[in-house]
């Protein structure tokens, strides 16, 4: 028997359920959705979702057994749980592991083929003339849109955009090879 099991609650009659009420019963819930779910990481949210349902309650009626009414409240969520779960066909669903998307480590040879990359880059960069280097630089690194570009540098959207292709087409070749 769960030691808060039998625990009374003396409220008012005009008195709804408090938090501080319910306290008292939250080891005996987590206890039966462990039971009833088998499910150790969602027994925190239900009984949350059940202590919300309580605590959202407009009535003022008086509960005479506020144990039997919460863990009423507690088989409900259950089975609006398992309403939702059919309509999102949970079972079906795969949890997401680190063996399905593998973290790339930063390992040091990772790290220096990267520095290696970005020096490539930077002398790619430095092979474009001025003009198309300064708008491809606006447009990746300031986030600027075409617009803006063409306002700053004097020239129509669609020479912007024409610059901007030639830097891409540039780098392409270039980190290719």
């Amino acid at each position: 028997m769960d030691q808060y099991r039998g625990t009374q609650l003396s409220l008012a009659p005009s008195h709804p359920l408090h938090q501080r009420d319910l306290i008292p019963f939250i080891p005996a819930l987590r206890s039966y959705f462990v039971r009833k779910t088998g499910n150790l990481n969602i027994v925190d949210d239900l009984v949350q979702d059940v202590m919300l349902r309580i605590l959202a309650r407009r009535s003022t009626d008086q509960i005479d057994n506020p144990e039997a009414y919460l863990f009423r409240t507690a088989a409900n969520v259950l089975r609006d749980k398992a309403r939702r779960d059919s309509v999102r066909k949970v079972e079906m669903q795969k949890n997401l592991t680190e063996s399905d998307h593998p973290v790339e480590e930063c390992s040091p040879d990772r790290v220096i083929v990267a520095r290696e990359e970005i020096l490539r880059v930077a002398a790619a960069l430095q092979e474009l003339p001025e003009r198309t280097r300064d708008i491809f630089l606006m447009k990746r690194f300031e986030g600027l849109s075409h617009a803006e570009i063409a306002a700053r540098v004097g020239l129509s959207v669609s020479g912007i955009e024409k610059q901007i292709a030639k830097a891409v087409a540039h780098l392409a070749r270039r980190m290719s090879k």
